[in-house]
């Protein structure tokens, strides 16, 4: 790859800056594993592109550079709740910063663009839809701008889970500003998605950091789906009183979700396009803000929330791909504590799946690119060893076991099901190739059912050839053979099955199949998992402080509207607690105290330390 033209700084570049910055504003003493080498890159006037894993501190590499280069950087964000929290954030640790949006009143636009033009902030948060006008373009164009950076980057791609067509216009970013470093940040890219943007942001003119993908501290698990809302309440019943999102395919199946959380117990609000934007900034206002709801959503919800203390997200679905699926999980477990990441689907889920990809405007190139990307979700939903593993795997990323899936946790041994997959498949062949799995499975198992008598099909050598087996084993059977390739739905009809050219070798005894039993979840680990969850990195001595700072920490972000984490963050609240600071000098050493927040907290803090140990 070709290194990018070095562009020179408005100033000398003191190397000490950048690690004063980090300790005074934002309260660290040191740079997380791997953001060094990209704020190095953007304070010497390089281009980047930075793929690094949700929770990793992405924001923190922008951030950095534009303080300490000379002028005004913008930042580009998607979302309007997104921009206005971070700037919150940088706010309460003493950042001159703005943005301007559609959520604020003229007025207050108007006086953040003077402030940004007499040079009085240092940071400027704009949507791309904003940035991209040429009124917006001509007026940056005269000041003097620092650096560029593009948060979510992943929505340039048309190859990314979240294309977002009005991004596509930033790749005219490097020809309005030809000397003007510009960065990429994105969490979800693979190899294809990041040759994307980096052809139509940059060309060959960029440093490409990647990270690595890994969320070790997210439990991964996936279950056959049976009884879905029983299901979600079994996984919701381990994280009583925390933060989490469930995802669910459809608008009115949020609604049903929520309505049934509530009534066992959960505080549960639905989020989805077809609420009107009050009752969506409601609801999202409130997940910010309150310590134990639970959003149930379609994608519509997430892109953006930068929460640490989400502990779970749930899927009720089975999502797009597994680009959407680690965008979506990502969102757990930010603060880097325990979290899990629980999803449910089924040969449902695959059929609905495969009509989107049908269903979109997208050339035939397209989709049979997002059929193999939904095969490939298909594999790790099927995956017999850690399933990790086969999720770093699809990103380029060698691992080994986890130790923290529930693979990993218990261990099913593959099975030789060549038999049992020969009674499938002639039952769909011996059937017409036209049934979905519910009439095929009344088929094996010898069920009496009508649909079964008029066609005839109790009079099949394949007629009951599996009561041996439940049901549940049987569409265990037929959804590994799908998701092996053994079988396809038909997704142009009403979901039939058919055989594939494996799947008719595989019946003339050509080929075996093995199959990995469904692994029914032990009774009790959960609730030692949630357990372990919500005491890691703090002694039992500690909870009691611990507790009222968080408290604490409630009560003033209500007073100010913001997020309580935009306050400090859970592990800021666990080191104090650790630490017991008694002065100023030993609160400003805790972790995420810089100079803004020692000057705005340390009495209030202090006090309430002192109260609580006596």
């Amino acid at each position: 790859m070709t290194l990018p033209m070095i562009r020179p700084m408005t100033a000398p570049m003191n190397t000490n800056e950048k690690t004063r910055i980090l300790n005074e504003t934002f309260g660290f003493t040191s740079f997380r594993e791997g953001q060094e080498e990209v704020v190095d890159a953007l304070v010497r006037g390089e281009d980047v592109l930075a793929v690094m894993p949700t929770g990793a501190g992405k924001s923190l590499c922008y951030q950095v550079p534009a303080l300490v280069r000379d002028g005004l950087a913008i930042v580009v964000s998607p979302l309007v709740a997104l921009m206005r929290d971070q700037v919150a954030a940088l706010a309460l640790n003493g950042v001159a910063v703005e943005t301007i949006n559609s959520s604020r009143d003229r007025a207050e636009n108007v006086d953040a663009w003077l402030r940004a033009a007499d040079g009085r902030i240092k940071l400027l948060y704009l949507s791309p839809e904003r940035l991209m006008t040429d009124r917006m373009l001509a007026a940056l164009a005269k000041l003097d701008i620092s650096l560029i950076a593009v948060d979510e980057a992943h929505c340039i791609s048309q190859w990314g889970p979240s294309f977002r067509p009005e991004y596509e216009d930033l790749a005219r970013l490097r020809q309005v500003f030809p000397s003007v470093p510009i960065a990429a940040f994105t969490a979800t890219a693979d190899e294809v998605t990041r040759a994307d943007i980096r052809d139509r942001m940059f060309g060959e003119r960029c440093h490409v950091f990647v990270q690595g993908f890994d969320r070790p501290n997210i439990r991964l698990a996936v279950e056959p789906k049976r009884s879905w809302k029983k299901q979600l309440l079994e996984v919701l019943a381990e994280h009583k009183g925390d933060n989490g999102i469930v995802y669910c395919l459809s608008r009115a199946k949020t609604e049903d979700a929520a309505g049934y959380l509530r009534d066992n117990g959960f505080r549960a609000m639905a989020y989805h396009a077809g609420m009107d934007a009050e009752d969506r900034e409601i609801a999202q206002s409130a997940f910010m803000t309150e310590p134990d709801l639970v959003i149930v959503a379609t994608i519509a919800f997430g892109m953006g929330i930068d929460k640490p203390d989400v502990r779970f997200v749930a899927h009720a679905d089975l999502p797009g791909s597994i680009e959407s699926y680690y965008q979506e999980i990502g969102r757990a477990g930010r603060d880097g504590l325990p979290a899990t990441a629980h999803m449910l689907y089924g040969l449902d889920d695959i059929r609905m799946r495969r009509v989107f990809i049908e269903q979109e405007n997208g050339d035939d190139e397209r989709k049979r690119r997002e059929n193999r990307r939904l095969d490939a979700f298909l594999a790790y939903c099927e995956a017999p060893e850690c399933r990790r593993q086969s999720l770093l795997a699809y990103f380029g990323e060698a691992s080994g076991p986890c130790g923290n899936c529930d693979v990993c946790q218990s261990p099913i041994a593959t099975t030789d099901g060549t038999e049992e997959a020969q009674k499938l498949l002639s039952a769909v062949y011996r059937t017409g190739q036209i049934y979905g799995s519910g009439h095929v499975v009344d088929v094996v198992t010898g069920a009496a059912t009508e649909k079964i008598r008029s066609a005839g099909h109790d009079q099949l050598p394949s007629y009951g050839s599996g009561k041996e087996r439940s049901k549940d084993e049987w569409r265990s059977l037929l959804r590994q053979l799908v998701a092996t390739g053994c079988l396809k739905i038909d997704i142009a009809g009403y979901g039939g099955l058919s055989m594939t050219e494996k799947g008719e070798l595989l019946l003339k005894g050509e080929e075996t199949f093995r199959y990995r039993p469904d692994a029914m979840p032990k009774k009790g680990s959960g609730k030692t998992r949630a357990k372990s969850a919500k005491t890691t990195d703090l002694s039992e001595d500690d909870r009691p402080l611990y507790e009222a700072l968080r408290e604490l920490r409630r009560d003033l972000a209500r007073e100010r509207g913001v997020p309580a984490y935009v306050i400090f963050t859970d592990r800021a609240l666990q080191d104090m607690s650790a630490r017991r600071p008694q002065t100023v000098e030993e609160f400003s050493q805790c972790h995420g105290v810089g100079e803004a927040k020692r000057r705005e907290f340390a009495e209030t803090f202090l006090t309430a330390i002192a109260a609580k140990i006596g």
